[in-house]
């Protein structure tokens, strides 16, 4: 007993729940998130509120009388130029390019990653080099070329033009991440799928793509992202039938005639910005997962 008495407890020292370095590093965060909840709870909150309320001066006042009319108005009545019939176009515009974009761009992707992971060929990295170099170069150089480009394919303010340029310019950042997730995946799979005689499309469609959830949420999250956020493209390359939901919110918060609505202006803008908030809370957590499986590892 005596001796079970001297000896002395092993292992890391529990830690104070309330440290002061903990309470630093809470601290920032609070500061950090409170820095970008801000302005959007003053967005939210202008909406909701009548323009005689919005005249008295308190932006950060909860409303006093909540109304939707800003939201109806936003979605179905604000004049976007010579029309008047809301952001709603906008809206389903951004759809009809948004989800052949992603599908096309993801795809393509996936098989490039796996290809320049697993069957690499004479020239492979130098190959990737390139692709990769092109996502480094800014998109205002090739704005010009690019209009030419598609002058001669037809394919100038149309869906299928835009939806072209989303597809191409999303696919060398896409392919880096599924390049280096396939690479992080262990060798052994693809080894015995070939010694079993599995081929290029067998392994891919039977053991690489079920497992590779996480990074193709990664990869939906930046083109959806991307796509559904841009304006420069959009106002270029889409034409005036087919503008996305960023053009036509510019030409709400820009027009010069009338009275200035900020409760309209807020409620489109938050319109606009929804649908990325909601896919990335909806699929955050494999995100994360994606990302920390391998999506930034060399």
């Amino acid at each position: 007993m005596a001796l079970a008495a001297t000896i002395e407890p092993s292992g890391t020292k529990p830690k104070r729940r309330f440290e002061p370095r903990t309470i630093m590093l809470y601290g920032i965060l609070g500061l950090a998130a409170l820095y970008y909840l801000l302005p959007l709870y003053v967005m939210v909150v202008t909406s909701l509120k009548g323009m005689p309320e919005i005249r008295m001066g308190n932006i950060f006042a909860p409303p006093m009388e909540i109304t939707f009319e800003p939201w109806v108005k936003a979605w179905s009545q604000a004049c976007t130029g010579l029309y008047c019939h809301g952001i709603q176009i906008g809206f389903w515009n951004s759809v009809k390019i948004l989800v052949p974009s992603v599908i096309v761009s993801i795809a393509i992707a996936s098989v490039n990653g796996y290809a320049l992971a697993n069957w690499r060929f004479k020239g492979s990295e130098v190959f990737f080099t390139i692709l990769l170099f092109g996502a480094f170069i800014p998109y205002q150089v090739m704005l010009y070329p690019l209009v030419m480009v598609l002058r001669e394919l037809h394919l100038f303010s149309t869906l299928g033009g835009i939806v072209l340029v989303h597809t191409i310019f999303g696919m060398p950042i896409n392919t880096l991440l599924f390049r280096n997730y396939f690479a992080s995946l262990p060798p052994e799979l693809f080894k015995a799928a070939r010694v079993d005689g599995a081929g290029f499309w067998q392994i891919f469609l039977r053991i690489m793509l079920p497992m590779s959830l996480p990074i193709f949420v990664v990869g939906m999250i930046i083109q959806i992202t991307g796509i559904w956020n841009d304006f420069l493209f959009g106002v270029i390359f889409a034409g005036t039938q087919n503008y996305p939901m960023t053009v036509q919110l510019n030409n709400v918060v820009n027009a010069v005639q009338g009275v200035k609505e900020y409760n309209v202006n807020m409620a489109a803008t938050l319109l606009t910005g929804a649908v990325p908030l909601i896919v990335y809370f909806v699929s955050g957590r494999l995100f994360v997962r994606g990302i920390a499986a391998g999506a930034v590892k060399g």
